[in-house]
């Protein structure tokens, strides 16, 4: 088994085991629209020789925008930006997942100009008070994620995956901390699942038995009383006993975690430090087929093939190298092995941040004689 092998996800299969992690690049309009940059981005990483491309964090309610430029998939009239992408992405040879996703207590009011909700009552980052969801909302919810998977097929995605991670809506469920309820969505693991099973099974019912469905989810939130990476795994196995075809392992996210679900590099730990290892052995034991996406500071080709070949991971997903070389996996399969460019300055960040949209603000491409 090696990198450049093709997997099987559902009923597609991927021509090599690097994944593009979903990310916010601040590029869509007002509206939540794909944009001709955000087009040509996905076009990019595809020609790049990533085999699976997982777009943006598209939010499924309007209610659920968490940042500005966000892509949106909530409403019928962004299907012709999205059917554009899809059409990119396959013309340069490579697959492509929407990620549909809702901000939960971390959506921004000030955006959407609609009331944040989330599991429980408290205030978010930017001083919003959240209303906790009612039952009628989370039936709403579950509702939203089917009908956004409904789009997804519409507008030629080859799969989508839910994102139960970062501090998002579903993520938010799954974590004790977030998660103080007393009711059937709150307390033990299986309870704290619920949501997300719920949401996968209204998706599963919409896309049918052979389309690719994934899941992301934190390894820890990073958060004393949030979720530990044992947790983590236990929820996997669950969600793999539902029948779902893949899951992404990240971690942190919020304004309350110590890591967010990016981190500048550390200077007193140089050099690569795979951020999710442990966390990947831990769900390896627990987690019998279903494949496992790892994330997170893997910054080279020997890194990745370690990951598979010792760690049982069966995809690599990058995000920030993926930012700063669009054509790394194909310099890689070329034979050129360096290492990526990318030293997690989190300058793309800034980019994205200042309106400009994701881009690296050192170099795209490695120089001759690098």
């Amino acid at each position: 088994m090696d990198v450049f092998d093709d997997l099987a996800v559902g009923g597609v299969t991927v021509k090599n085991r690097f994944v593009r992690s979903a990310t916010w690049e601040g590029m869509a309009t007002e509206e939540g629209a794909a944009t001709p940059g955000l087009t040509q981005l996905m076009k990019a990483l595809a020609e790049g020789g990533t085999g699976l491309l997982i777009a943006s964090h598209a939010y499924v309610q309007k209610n659920g925008q968490a940042g500005p430029g966000q892509l949106g998939i909530h409403d019928d009239a962004l299907l012709p930006g999205l059917e554009e992408m899809c059409g990119a992405v396959h013309a340069a040879g490579a697959l492509i997942f929407a990620q549909l996703a809702h901000g939960g207590v971390n959506s921004n009011a000030s955006l959407s100009g609609l009331e944040p909700t989330g599991p429980t009552a408290m205030e978010n980052g930017r001083g919003e008070k959240v209303r906790e969801m009612t039952g009628e909302d989370i039936a709403l919810l579950t509702e939203s994620f089917a009908n956004a998977a409904r789009r997804a097929v519409k507008a030629g995605f080859d799969g989508v995956q839910i994102h139960a991670a970062h501090a998002y809506c579903l993520g938010e469920f799954v974590s004790p901390w977030y998660n103080r309820r007393t009711d059937d969505y709150g307390g033990s693991v299986e309870k704290r699942a619920r949501l997300l099973i719920e949401v996968y099974r209204a998706v599963r019912g919409v896309v049918g038995k052979k389309y690719p469905i994934a899941a992301k989810i934190n390894a820890e939130d990073f958060i004393d009383g949030g979720l530990t990476p044992l947790m983590m795994a236990e929820t996997s196995a669950l969600m793999e006993s539902e029948g779902l075809d893949a899951m992404e392992v990240s971690g942190g996210g919020g304004p309350v975690a110590r890591y967010s679900s990016h981190r500048p590099a550390d200077p007193q730990m140089p050099g690569e430090v795979v951020y999710y290892e442990g966390a990947a052995r831990i769900y390896k034991e627990r987690v019998k087929k279903m494949p496992l996406m790892l994330v997170g500071g893997i910054r080279s080709l020997e890194a990745s093939r370690r990951l598979l070949r010792d760690v049982g991971a069966d995809m690599i997903s990058l995000s920030r190298p993926l930012i700063c070389e669009p054509n790394l996996v194909a310099r890689w399969a070329s034979g050129d092995t360096r290492p990526s460019l990318c030293v997690s300055c989190e300058g793309c960040s800034k980019m994205a941040a200042s309106g400009r949209g994701l881009s690296c603000v050192l170099r795209k491409a490695p120089p001759e004689g690098a």
